[in-house]
């Protein structure tokens, strides 16, 4: 498997992070023209940051990333505006839906996170982990840690299907 390394200046490196957001009061209010604008605006921004999307998926009321940054990259600025800056296109773009749930309220996310480095598995477990994150074996295990889910399902070779 060939390493992408991202290269600035002196300095070369591979740092990935998994970033989960959940919807206000987790209201199921993400379709999936919002889940597709969602992947456009969160590319866009990566991209401003010199970072890179490599996983993503969504449900009605969450949101996986996997990304790729930069070093320089102060991780709470970029989450900060992930959330932020998603959250008011979505409502520009899709405000008739969102409002249906949220009334007049400028929200779309939760004001938490859930953010982790992915130096403890291996990225295709990461990969393969939200790419099938609402398989029975992963909604199960929710609860515990989303990486521990994935040292789990590696582990113990479940697979989607058990």
């Amino acid at each position: 498997m060939k390493k992408d390394f991202v290269s600035r200046g002196r300095s070369v490196s591979d740092l990935k992070a998994h970033l989960v957001l959940t919807t206000k009061y987790r209201r199921k209010v993400l379709t999936a023209p919002m889940i597709d604008r969602l992947h456009e605006i969160w590319e866009s921004l990566l991209d401003k940051f010199d970072g890179k999307i490599v996983e993503f998926n969504a449900e009605s009321d969450h949101a996986h990333l996997l990304f790729q940054y930069h070093p320089e990259i102060q991780l709470s600025k970029l989450v900060n505006s992930l959330k932020s800056i998603s959250s008011r296109k979505l409502r520009q773009e899709f405000l008739p839906e969102l409002e249906k749930t949220y009334y007049k309220k400028k929200v779309v996310w939760n004001s938490s996170y859930f953010l982790a480095s992915c130096g403890g598995v291996t990225i295709s477990t990461l990969r393969k982990y939200i790419e099938n994150q609402d398989s029975p074996i992963a909604s199960l295990l929710l609860a515990i840690h989303p990486t521990l889910i994935a040292v789990v399902i590696e582990m113990w070779g479940f697979s989607p299907t058990s």
